[in-house]
């Protein structure tokens, strides 16, 4: 499923690093951005997160709020939460769903070997539920320079 500026965004019900349960739902009247990363502190995931914290207090000047997505588990996200001081909730999404709806469940290849995994990809929800922007692929510290574009364009 690849998902287009206008779309409805997918529902999804997940827990954070802590326990709490976030949905779609609490999104309407923000302006979110989601970013879907493969792994908890592998290089590419630490450094985009690293850099998303960096900027997390301009994005939110700005008006926009931020939610990280993998499929690690909840006791992995508070880990890495604490170790690299990330000031935003990571979805824990074990069963993939929330990636899947969102295309970001896509195959890979890595050394000749292909498998299914989670392609690093970010979207914007607006403050309307709808799909305001979408990035299928993006490099680590391209997501931050994008969602900042993307807000200078749209306010």
């Amino acid at each position: 499923m690849s998902l287009q500026v206008g779309d409805n965004a997918p529902k999804f019900k997940l827990q954070d690093q802590d326990g709490k349960t976030h949905e779609l739902s609490e999104l309407k009247g923000k302006t979110t951005l989601i970013y879907f990363y493969p792994k908890d502190e592998t290089p590419g995931c630490t450094k985009q997160a690293c850099d998303i914290r960096d900027n997390f207090e301009e994005l939110q000047e700005m008006g926009m709020d931020v939610i990280g997505v993998s499929k690690d588990d909840a006791a992995s996200h508070t880990k890495f939460k604490i170790k690299h001081e990330l000031p935003f909730d990571i979805l824990a999404d074990t069963e993939h769903e929330m990636i899947e709806a969102y295309g970001a469940w896509q195959e890979r290849s890595m050394y000749g070997r292909k498998f299914f995994g989670t392609q690093r990809s970010a979207v914007i929800i607006g403050p309307d539920l709808k799909i305001a922007a979408v990035w299928p692929k993006i490099q680590p510290l391209k997501t931050v320079p994008e969602a900042k574009k993307w807000l200078e364009e749209n306010k």
